[in-house]
């Protein structure tokens, strides 16, 4: 007959969960979440502590299942209400990442770097894109490290002034083309003429009586500059569009 072994009753076993730790008072204190539940409470999507936490107990080690104990929680925290305690230890405690979780999300956050600048990028001479492949390499060889506590799109255009600076990879940023149009005639000349020199490439100019219209290919980096000069100097005579 066959013998069932049975785990000890205080081991926890972990899955999906996220375990967030405080250190207060000398002492650690831990809470077991739900993944994807911390980031959404601390954003103020999530307000239910019971959707948040897994095991509503408070801890000094999860994986252990050894709980913390009343005079501790009162000595650290002054009190021993739970829901307040485990709100403090999620605003200010620190999510813990165990490292096959922490290489998957980085390899992640490289792939998707590595994809947006792909988007964004092409070859300089022959304007060909860059497979996603190809744009990995280059961060490689180059050594581009990616920040783990910063999501992908706030990385992109530092990998992409990284490669242009360090890589062997010709490197340019797909332009944008735009449409200029002013209606103030001759005393718009001097802004006119800002936009013109700003811009790398004027693929069309024309003027028809007073209004003036250029469409022309900029860095993706100058619109915003291009947006205040409208906003600044051109005093709503004329707009900016985006063409594809």
């Amino acid at each position: 007959m066959s013998r069932r072994v049975n785990q000890p009753s205080n081991q926890i076993k972990l899955t999906n969960v996220s375990i967030v730790r405080l250190k207060k008072g000398g002492k650690r204190f831990e809470i077991a979440c739900y993944k994807n539940k911390v980031q959404e409470w601390r954003n103020g999507v999530e307000k239910d502590l019971d959707d948040v936490l897994q095991i509503s107990n408070i801890f000094v080690n999860v994986s252990k299942g050894e709980v913390a104990k009343s005079e501790d929680l009162q000595k650290a925290f002054g009190k021993t209400d739970r829901d307040a305690i485990v709100g403090e230890i999620l605003k200010k405690g620190e999510v813990q990442v165990g490292d096959k979780e922490r290489a998957h999300d980085l390899s992640n956050l490289w792939k998707e770097i590595a994809t947006a600048v792909a988007e964004k990028c092409v070859e300089p001479e022959t304007q060909k894109p860059y497979s996603v492949g190809m744009i990995e390499k280059a961060m490689t060889e180059a050594g581009f490290s990616v920040k783990p506590d910063k999501n992908a799109k706030s990385q992109v255009s530092a990998c992409i002034k990284f490669l242009q600076e360090h890589s062997k990879l010709p490197l340019q940023r797909i332009r944008m083309r735009l449409r200029i149009t002013l209606k103030g005639g001759d005393e718009d000349a001097e802004l006119r003429q800002k936009f013109l020199e700003g811009s790398e490439k004027t693929d069309e100019e024309k003027v028809e009586g007073e209004v003036w219209q250029a469409t022309v290919q900029i860095d993706p980096g100058q619109f915003r500059v291009f947006n205040e000069l409208m906003q600044k100097e051109g005093k709503g005579r004329g707009r900016i569009e985006t063409l594809l």
